[in-house]
């Protein structure tokens, strides 16, 4: 009899340690995601900003030379990331692919013209900055038209801010919720074991040597189920990194080493204060109050 209720004892500790090992990987898992979300957002807005360009129209009287000496300012500027010339016949057969005709066919002419497309470097891409560019472009003689896409500008800019904003804010509101679920989970694994520390205490045993056990499992706990929390980081930054491999996630080693670092010292220092507080509110009580 002994024996099944001394089983039946132990499947329930193994429970209730799983179920506060598998919560804490589950909040800091999530903790973590908001953490390189919060930390990639500069970054994935910088490789959309980057693929917006900027198309320089050169007339047809232009020369080799000027087009040449206007293509090597362009690559050496510091706005620029990238730049593509596109000649007019390359433009042509582009344009034909995308009607599904030879347009020149009836024309008779190619009416387009020879174009270099600037990438910009993410920092400069505001109406602003763009506007300047443009307008120091147009003062060549050779340069027919420059065209951008400027609402697609200000919509992309506009809408980047408002979402780092709410990025934050739900970041910040669900490292608040996981700091109380991970404390509510540890101060359920001391309630079940009150009348332990009770008893300890009735026998003379001070408070620091009744919480001391208590604690170092707790970190215990806490540790394992960060290194849940980081495998699963771990495998998910992987499958990213296949999936999107020109937001180069995993470049920025010392940033991700600094949340991995953070999420296993969070699960340590939340574990250790929780259990702190839940042991000490115990050891207040009164006899009685244990039952209420």
């Amino acid at each position: 009899m002994a024996s099944s209720f001394e089983k039946y004892q132990r499947r329930r500790l193994i429970s209730s340690y799983f179920s506060v090992v598998l919560s804490i990987a589950l909040v800091l898992f999530l903790v973590g995601v908001l953490g390189l979300l919060v930390l990639n957002t500069k970054k994935v807005a910088d490789h959309f900003k980057e693929q917006i360009a900027l198309s320089v129209y050169l007339k047809d009287t232009a020369k080799e030379v000027e087009i040449d000496q206007l293509k090597k300012s362009l690559s050496i500027a510091e706005y620029t990331k990238s730049t593509a010339f596109i000649s007019k016949e390359e433009a042509a057969k582009e344009f034909s692919k995308e009607i599904g005709e030879d347009f020149m066919e009836y024309l008779g002419y190619n009416p387009l013209q020879n174009s270099i497309d600037v990438y910009f470097n993410a920092d400069y891409v505001s109406e602003v900055k763009i506007a300047e560019i443009t307008r120091d472009l147009l003062e060549n003689d050779f340069v027919d038209q420059v065209d951008y896409d400027k609402p697609l500008i200000a919509l992309l800019n506009d809408n980047i801010k408002k979402l780092s904003f709410w990025i934050l804010v739900i970041s910040g509101t669900f490292t608040f919720i996981a700091v109380l679920l991970i404390n509510s989970s540890i101060r359920l694994s001391v309630y079940s074991k009150r009348f332990i520390i009770k008893t300890m205490q009735m026998v003379g045993a001070t408070k620091g040597f009744i919480r001391r056990p208590f604690i170092w499992k707790s970190i215990k706990l806490g540790i394992l189920g960060a290194f849940l929390a980081l495998a699963g980081m771990a495998i998910m930054l992987y499958y990213l990194n296949l999936s999107f491999p020109e937001l180069q996630i995993l470049s920025d080693e010392i940033i991700i080493l600094a949340i991995f670092a953070s999420i296993l010292l969070l699960g340590i220092l939340i574990t250790w204060i929780s259990t702190f507080f839940a042991t000490q509110r115990f050891l207040n009580l009164r006899t009685d109050e244990l039952y209420y």
